[in-house]
């Protein structure tokens, strides 16, 4: 095990600001601020629920595919090594990638967009803000407090995890509103911390999905030969291993892809953190740009491996009908929830026979819909419509 001291721009949790509501805590001697916050996450339904929320496949197409709770995994398990490098927190890295795709509808992206489609005239919806509404507001384990009442550091995490958002106007109803009643300081850029999750997601997504689309024989391993960087992988490996499996060749090369985009992060994160005379939590902050992210040469071939996956993988026929399927199940759980209210689970009925203005409503049954899995709303669709 590697001991290191953490370095003056990493957030400290004896300095945390704490959480919206005060707590008082038997084990505050065993236990600390980040380690709390990874418990309430993982005991979350919402954080059970991503087992079977689709990536790109949808669950029942096949067990060894990519689910959300996997791909949540394997971002924190990056965000931790490249966290560990720059002797920045490690748990606070973690944490917020474990938290950042509660917040995802059933069916990937392709639920996300029919949902945000029906939601348009109602602010849209967002699964950013989504995650941010599940861990304040509808996930209420505790007595004395709706949400997860989580920290603030984590809470900035999540909802700056893609950057800081200067343009008010695109920021959605919920942010905005719990932003209101607790600042996250959403015009400056996150922590480095949430910094090294986003990009350890961009990092994981990529490695698996070449892994899942080869399994599912939507490309094969000799057009990736053409690609910067992965191509060079994969042919110096069967170069040695000419006779090796395909499954073989394939965890290698991800292992390899995943190490080399590891360590240029790490590189490129240290220069700047010089460069740019980084020496406190709040330098980071205030840096007006993001310090951890690839170098020029390694951004061109992540970008080269997003258009390949987009052309090939996301945009692959067999894709296309799980998606147009997908919207269609969402679109018209939806409706058919707006139109029938009464119909929703006992206790969102309830709160829906409450209910007099039409955005209220609406909202009401977005939350609901958004946080079923695949197969619930497989089933809900197929028994009631």
């Amino acid at each position: 095990m590697i001991n290191f001291e953490l370095a003056p721009f990493a957030v400290d949790e004896e300095k945390s600001r704490g959480r919206f509501y005060l707590e008082d805590y038997d084990d505050a001697k065993y236990r600390s601020i980040f380690g709390r916050d990874r418990d309430r996450i993982i005991n979350s339904s919402a954080f059970r629920r991503l087992q079977y929320k689709t990536q790109v496949f949808v669950n029942h197409e096949g067990d060894h595919y990519r689910t959300r709770l996997t791909h949540s995994l394997e971002v924190a398990q990056i965000a931790r090594w490249i966290a560990g490098a720059l002797k920045v927190n490690k748990d606070l890295a973690e944490i917020v990638s474990l938290a950042h795709d509660l917040g995802h509808t059933p069916f990937g992206h392709a639920g996300e967009d029919a949902l945000n489609e029906k939601m348009r005239a109602f602010g849209g919806f967002s699964h950013n803000a989504h995650t941010l509404k599940l861990i304040t507001k509808i996930e209420t384990r505790f007595i004395e407090f709706e949400g997860l009442n989580l920290s603030w550091e984590m809470l900035e995490g999540v909802v700056k995890h893609n950057g800081p958002i200067t343009d008010e106007s695109k920021l959605h109803g919920y942010i905005k509103e719990y932003n209101n009643k607790y600042d996250l300081d959403i015009k400056n850029f996150p922590s480095i911390e949430s910094q090294i999750s986003a990009i350890s997601d961009d990092i994981a997504y990529n490695n698996h999905d070449i892994e899942d689309g080869l399994r599912a024989d939507l490309f094969q391993v000799e057009e990736l030969f053409l690609l910067p960087l992965i191509g060079e992988i994969y042919q110096e490996i069967l170069a040695k291993h000419p006779n090796i499996q395909r499954e073989l060749l394939v965890g290698e090369a991800k292992k390899r892809l995943t190490l080399a985009m590891v360590m240029d992060v790490i590189d490129t994160a240290q220069k700047n953190l010089v460069e740019n005379k980084i020496q406190s939590e709040e330098d980071v902050r205030k840096a007006g740009k993001s310090l951890v992210h690839f170098s020029p040469e390694m951004e061109l071939a992540h970008q080269a491996l997003k258009k390949f996956l987009m052309s090939n993988m996301y945009r692959h026929s067999t894709v296309n009908r799980m998606t147009a399927n997908a919207q269609k199940i969402v679109g018209g759980l939806f409706d058919f929830y707006l139109k029938s209210p009464n119909c929703l689970p006992d206790k969102h009925a309830e709160l829906a026979a409450k209910i007099s203005e039409p955005q209220e409503l609406a909202t009401l049954v977005s939350d609901y819909v958004a946080g079923m899995t695949d197969r619930y709303a497989i089933k809900e669709f197929e028994e009631l419509i």
